[in-house]
């Protein structure tokens, strides 16, 4: 099933829903008072595929009401009996309609919802059955053209609803057509135009078709194209063959698409424009500009609108009028009104729309018409004279041509005799003071109103005044007033009395002390309150703080109620805050009188914040503050303390005054001792006797004036470098000194012993070096330096003289006497001599070694530290030469390397496999010593034995089990031992 997305639960006050809602919420006041129906959902345009799943379709209706509502449905305006078959059913007011049938389904359908007090209609809903028929069996014709000819391809599509949309395969699925300039599917008519036919658009073509509702998809039979022989089209003018209508009629805020294409040789260009005014700028141009869009079209879209298709050969123009229509939307709506009998009801319903909306009147469901009592003039209904069977449900219903809106209220006739809620009230006045005695009864029509006390009727006189309101007035009462008063109410069903006895009592009096107290803060006070008045009487007391009611439970635990006597009630405030000041009124109440007394509670705390700080004048150093004096609380500020912010403090920062001390009575002073150039916020703190207050608001950023720099770099050292340069280094000056832009340092220096200053200009704030180079400078050339500094606004200070020495360059000499000896086969040792000293000196040395047979870039390197002049190579092949050079380096560079010295690592170890054979042990080897080990198991004597021969006979002293293990031994050591070969014998010898 499918909802049609265009009707939407609209909310505004144009809506039906509008006062639908305002009536729910009349209708939760109500509770259990009976009111007639108020719809809460109602019915929405439905689409019901048949091809769908689903065997039923449900047409949405629910209202409240007390009693409950029942319901009825109708379909084009002919009432459902639910009762003839299985098909239709209710839920909960819903119609429910089982194996749905177009031919009989279909339609507008309306719920109507009653109960005793009314009914009314719900707006219609479109009930409409989707579905997508195939395209006819029979073979469609070729169609022939000349190449060059334009060509319109029919779809003819098969019966369907709703709209459906068209493409075209080309050949074969899914290869579609693609729409270009020369080539336009119609969303329209759902045909193929081709402006121009070329050989490439030969072939066979398929119109497709989808169902929108549903998804469903349909193929028609293939129209084959074909080029007749007969020669080439010539060029001709454009032909409009597909537009837009005469008159195209669309709803505001949906979107509108304008076609229009042609056919020409060459292929035309389609240009649009409106007659009357601009095209919107929200207009989009689509499909080549074959298609002209308008999305959420509006009122002043609408006039008339003219598209042209142009080649070089001519041009033809289509034009058509855009009219936009709104639906009725609700400006004013009807409410529920209540009337008594007699009485003339006037309501007035208004709404907007495109056409403008005509108005009609339901009751009850059913047309309203013009009466003698009835009138309906453009919206407004009056019932003159209203009776008790005008009561009912109506509707104002606005409609145009596109839709129509319900607005329902509910009339109610009050006709009812005389009734008061209470037939006896007891009433106490106070003595001099004037009273009055309510008749309030409900009846309707309203009713007549007497008075009399005892049995003698009362009439109105000085003292005694008969009120708009029915009520009874007495002024200055006395005790002769007390007694028993009757309201006598009567209209035409009925009448009834209610009593009311009067008291006269005497005048309470409130007594609350202290009347005026100053506390200070953190301090706590009890506030007493004494009512005198009539013992007969209860009292009630209620604390209030500036005309307001004291809430204990939310005071923070500073108020405390206390009531020791029936007649007393005391407030105690602890631990008092300046929040707290004010006047206290304590209200005192019994049933004849109301009296209140307030008293003062002054607070003294610290000052409050000054007003706006504002700095009237700003130099380099200084910033002339105002500020407008703040709340004293009660005592008296005794001095102000000025402050400031900047981008390099660490938050607000006490600032210096002139006068050095600001009192209390002073609202201007100078800050002073600021840095220039810097960016500034103030704010001004109030002391007083009892402590420090709160800050003012800062003042708005100020800067600071430029000045000539006051700091001048410090910790300029230097040194290092390359050969013939001077390296001079300093902490860099803060962006707080630099005192204006420009801001640079000037880099002093000259040879010791020598007169003239060498200055540079360093222009970067953040550079902390400054190299100088010079041929002429020996290593380790003494300097005297100094660093300056300047902005905009001229020279600085410079920093205090210190030596620096220019660079000693990278070393000159190489090591010497550079030796390497051979440690076992992986390892080599290296040593050799510092070269004598001079400007240059090594940091360390690094050792680079390579075997002879490649090249010195392949070498491995390694390096020392300080003053060490031996180290040992390790991880190297065993048996194999190497070259080494040594070279020192420091932070300069590297110098020269040495010459290369040759080592040639020993041989490596050997492991020995060995044989047991007849007392012997055999191994394959060759130019190698081994070393066989004989021990006897279990003793402590051994032999070892030597030899350079494959083979060794060893003689065993005596029997036993004896132990042989063999190992090879070079000049690189002993190589692993073999595994262990065990010898058991039973005789001395073997």
């Amino acid at each position: 099933m499918y909802r049609d997305p265009s009707k939407k639960l609209d909310f505004s006050p144009g809506c039906n829903i509008y006062s639908t809602v305002k009536r729910l919420r009349n209708t939760k006041r109500r509770q259990s008072e009976e009111f007639g129906p108020v719809f809460i959902q109602e019915p929405d345009d439905t689409i019901f595929a048949l091809d769908s799943d689903e065997k039923k379709v449900t047409m949405n209706c629910e209202a409240r009401g007390n009693p409950q509502p029942t319901y009825r449905w109708t379909v084009n305006g002919t009432e459902l009996d639910l009762s003839t078959g299985f098909r239709y059913s209710l839920t909960d007011g819903s119609l429910v309609i089982t194996d749905p049938r177009e031919e009989t389904d279909s339609g507008r359908y309306q719920c109507q919802a009653s109960n005793s007090l009314g009914s009314v209609l719900s707006r219609e809903a479109l009930l409409q059955f989707a579905y997508l028929g195939n395209f006819s069996n029979r073979t469609r014709g070729a169609v022939s053209v000349r190449e060059g000819q334009g060509v319109v391809l029919m779809c003819s599509p098969p019966p369907h609803s709703p709209e459906i949309t068209y493409s075209w395969v080309f050949n074969e699925f899914p290869s579609f057509v693609a729409e270009d300039s020369r080539r336009f599917v119609s969303q329209e008519t759902g045909n193929l135009y081709i402006s121009k036919v070329q050989p490439s658009d030969v072939g066979s073509y398929i119109c497709l078709v989808k169902n929108m509702a549903t998804g469903s998809r349909a193929l028609s039979p293939p129209t084959p194209l074909t080029l007749r022989t007969d020669g080439i089209m010539g060029e001709y003018e454009p032909k409009i063959e597909v537009h837009f209508p005469q008159t195209v009629m669309a709803a505001k805020g949906l979107t509108v698409r304008l076609e229009c294409f042609a056919l020409g040789n060459p292929v035309p260009t389609i240009t649009w424009r409106k007659l009357n005014g601009n095209i919107p700028k929200k207009a989009r141009l689509r499909k080549s500009q074959a298609v002209l869009e308008i999305p959420n079209i509006q009122l002043d879209d609408s006039g008339s609108y003219e598209c042209k298709a142009e080649n070089y050969r001519g041009g033809n123009a289509f034009r058509g009028q855009l009219q936009v229509y709104t639906y009725p939307q609700w400006t004013s709506v009807i409410n529920d009104t209540r009337l008594d009998s007699g009485e003339e009801l006037q309501w007035e319903c208004k709404a907007t729309g495109r056409p403008r909306p005509l108005y009609r009147w339901l009751r009850n469901g059913t047309p309203l018409f013009p009466q003698s009592r009835v009138e309906m003039v453009n919206g407004e209904l009056i019932i003159r004279a209203v009776r008790p069977t005008d009561s009912g449900m109506y509707q104002c219903v606005a409609e145009n041509k596109y839709g129509a809106i319900y607005s329902s209220a509910e009339l109610r006739i009050l006709a009812s005799a005389p009734t008061f809620q209470s037939s006896v009230v007891r009433l106490v006045a106070t003595l001099g003071k004037d009273v009055s005695l309510e008749c309030k009864p409900r009846a309707s029509p309203k009713p007549t109103i007497t008075w009399r006390k005892g049995d003698r009727r009362i009439q109105p006189s000085k003292r005694t005044l008969l009120l708009r309101n029915n009520s009874l007035r007495i002024v200055n009462a006395t005790r002769a007033d007390e007694g028993t008063y009757v309201c006598r109410a009567e209209n035409q069903f009925g009448v009834t009395e209610m009593t009311t006895v009067l008291m006269v009592k005497e005048a309470m009096r409130v007594e609350l002390s202290p009347a005026r107290v100053e506390v200070t803060v953190g301090e706590s006070v009890v506030l007493s309150c004494k009512a005198i008045h009539d013992p007969s009487l209860d009292v009630v007391f209620l604390w209030m703080h500036n005309r307001q009611p004291l809430s204990f439970h939310q005071g923070g635990g500073h108020f405390e109620y206390i009531q020791t006597q029936s007649s007393n009630a005391d407030l105690m405030i602890r631990n008092i805050l300046l929040k707290h000041a004010g006047r206290y009124g304590c209200r005192a109440q019994t049933s004849g009188d109301t009296v209140f007394a307030e008293a003062e509670l002054l607070v003294r705390g610290p000052p409050g914040p000054p007003g706006i700080v504002i700095v009237e004048e700003i130099t380099d150093t200084t910033a002339t503050l105002s500020w407008s004096r703040g709340m004293d609380n009660h005592s008296p500020i005794s001095s102000y303390n000025l402050q400031a912010r900047s981008p390099f403090s660490l938050g607000w920062q006490t600032v210096r005054t002139d006068p050095e001390r600001v009192i209390g009575d002073m609202e201007s002073a100078v800050a002073v001792d600021l840095n220039p150039w810097v960016e500034y916020e103030f704010r001004v703190v109030a002391i007083n006797a009892i402590g420090t207050g709160d800050p003012s608001a800062p003042s708005r950023v100020v800067r600071t004036k430029e000045a000539v720099p006051s700091v001048a770099p410090t910790n300029v050292s230097g040194g290092n470098g390359r050969r013939h340069e001077l390296v001079i280094s300093w902490e860099p000056v803060s962006e707080e000194f630099q005192n204006g832009e420009g801001f640079g340092y000037i880099v002093a220096f000259r040879a010791n012993g020598t007169r003239g200053w060498k200055e540079k200009m360093v222009t970067s704030a953040d550079s902390t070096t400054f190299k100088y180079r010079d041929e002429t400078f020996p290593p380790l050339t003494p300097f005297e330096v100094k660093v300056g500094v300047y902005n905009n606004k001229g020279d600085g200070p410079f920093s205090k003289v210190v030596t620096v020495y220019s660079a000693e360059g990278e070393p000159r000499e190489p090591p010497t006497e550079v030796s390497a000896a051979a440690l076992s086969s992986s390892k080599v040792q290296v040593t050799w001599k510092a070269p004598n000293p001079a400007p240059g000196r090594p940091f360390g040395y690094e050792v680079s070694y390579w075997k002879e047979a490649e090249s010195e870039e392949s070498a491995g390197k390694l390096k020392t530290t300080g003053s060490e002049t031996s180290i040992v190579l390790g991880d190297l092949d065993g048996n194999t030469p190497y070259l080494i050079t040594v070279k020192g380096y420091n932070s300069i560079g590297q110098g020269p390397a040495s010459s290369p010295v040759y080592a040639t690592t020993m041989k490596s170890r050997k492991s020995v496999r060995n044989e047991q054979g007849q007392g012997a042990c055999l191994w394959s080897i060759k130019n190698w010593t081994c070393s066989l080990l004989l021990r006897s198991e279990g003793r402590n004597n051994s032999q070892e034995v030597r030899t350079r021969s494959p083979s060794a006979v060893l003689t065993l002293p005596e029997g036993g089990t004896y132990i042989i293990e063999v190992r090879a031994v070079s000049e690189g050591g002993e190589g692993a031992v073999s595994a262990q070969v065990r010898l058991l014998t039973s005789s001395g010898k073997n």
